[in-house]
């Protein structure tokens, strides 16, 4: 039997760059882009206008001012993206409590018991994009169906400004046509590598037996198997397990002295302890991640008893995993460090209204 949970998901369009243009006039209807524009800036967030043209989050800064010479960056302002954010949250709460933050500008909402007793998840989601509307002047898409999976995909369907519900009765058609890239969890690599197999769309995935996409994906074998079916049993979840906390600095010029590296890997480990410190996070698996000039990337990781709270057993230990990578014919253009691995219940679980953060793209 299908399961009958009403489920919105709410994604605000082009967060960044809307908040950027609601605030500043001279800048509605212009292509711009959240990040910094120099030679290592990478776009955090692009405005409508700005996609036109292909730009799009996590592109360097070059690359896009050359899609689109007209290009507007704009230096990010997360205090303010959170702020609104929170905004937002609380109409949120007007209908539920049970909210699932994905990030600053994207939401799971459980309605299927609500706040106003609206019998219709649509009519929810339609006045929740209406509130945001005359509130804060964004606009907001919004999916809703009987799964978290559906109601992602219904909420992309038709943005910006979109409004789209996928009921039961026609979940099994509308997976079947859906290309095998609008799936949660299917990235580039996972996409590319069902195209060899022949797999392109959901109606391809349908065909492949339980055991053979376990065969071929191992754990995500079971779930990519029922997401075919249009089975989700994942809840929304208000609490949520934090599993790593990190940072990383992308360097001014790409590196490649042993004294220069360690230099920075310092630096990166005292922020990371700050960060860790004002988490309370514990955690054993130390995790090095290296981008180098030519945007290959590496991660190496080791795991200790101890935890990893202090400069002392850190930086020796990013110090040794920086052993383990070879860098004097491929300068660096991006360090970064994180823990992970959580020690106990206590230090896994963040309330997300309350506590939860943003990982987001260096501005610079």
């Amino acid at each position: 039997m299908m399961d009958q949970r009403k489920i919105i998901h709410i994604d605000m369009d082009a967060f960044y760059a809307s908040v950027e243009q609601r605030d500043n006039p001279e800048l509605r209807g212009r292509p711009i882009a959240v990040g910094h524009e120099g030679e290592r800036g990478v776009v955090a967030a692009a405005s409508y206008e700005a996609r036109k043209f292909g730009v799009h989050s996590a592109m360097s800064s070059l690359k896009a001012k050359r899609l689109c010479p007209d290009l507007i960056f704009v230096p990010g302002r997360m205090e303010v993206y959170k702020e609104v954010s929170e905004q937002i949250h609380d109409i949120f709460h007007e209908y539920t409590d049970i909210i699932e933050p994905l990030s600053l500008d994207e939401a799971y909402l459980d309605v299927t018991t609500n706040k106003q007793d609206i019998p219709l998840a649509v009519d929810i989601a339609r006045q929740i994009k209406q509130k945001i509307r005359e509130k804060y002047s964004l606009i907001a898409s919004a999916g809703i169906s009987y799964n978290k999976l559906l109601a992602k995909i219904a909420s992309d369907y038709r943005k910006p400004d979109g409004l789209c519900t996928i009921h039961p009765a026609q979940a099994l058609s509308f997976i079947a046509n859906l290309p095998i890239e609008k799936f949660w969890g299917v990235g580039p690599v996972t996409a590319k590598r069902m195209h060899t197999l022949g797999i392109h769309d959901g109606n391809q995935l349908r065909a492949w037996s339980l055991e053979g996409l376990t065969r071929e994906f191992g754990k995500a074998g079971p779930l990519y198997y029922n997401f075919a079916r249009g089975i989700d049993s994942r809840p929304v979840e208000t609490i949520r397990i934090r599993k790593s906390i990190g940072c990383e600095h992308t360097l001014e010029k790409d590196i490649n002295s042993h004294s220069a590296i360690i230099i920075e890997l310092y630096h990166i480990a005292s922020e990371l302890i700050n960060r860790l410190k004002g988490k309370e996070f514990k955690g054993n698996t130390l995790t090095l991640k290296v981008k180098f000039h030519n945007f290959t990337q590496i991660t190496r990781s080791i795991t200790q008893e101890k935890v990893l709270t202090q400069m002392d057993v850190i930086l020796p230990l990013a110090k040794r995993l920086l052993s383990e990578v070879s860098y004097k014919e491929c300068p660096i253009r991006l360090l970064g460090l994180s823990v992970s691995n959580p020690q106990d219940e206590e230090n896994k679980k963040d309330i997300h209204h309350t506590t939860w953060e943003q990982l987001t793209l260096p501005f610079k």
